[in-house]
């Protein structure tokens, strides 16, 4: 594997949205290409995974109220 990146976060870390995070058609209840979690936003990593074909971290973050969302590390900043 070339290029693979090492997770900068760890799970059960606390971190904030860097950017608004918009549906990808993964969350149902929510409009295609509307705002799931608005930038600032706090949340606690659940789980670091990583992206097969594109060897990358995805953090699954829980931000509450039962959403749990799948973001980048550009996506996330520590607390």
């Amino acid at each position: 594997m070339i290029g693979l990146d090492l997770p900068k976060y760890r799970s059960g870390q606390r971190v904030k949205s860097a950017i608004d995070l918009f549906n990808d058609d993964s969350a149902p209840n929510v409009p295609p290409d509307g705002v799931l979690i608005g930038a600032g936003q706090i949340g606690e990593i659940i789980r670091v995974a990583m992206h097969t074909e594109e060897d990358v971290p995805i953090y699954l973050v829980d931000f509450g109220q039962r959403l749990v969302i799948g973001c980048l590390e550009n996506e996330i900043k520590a607390l």
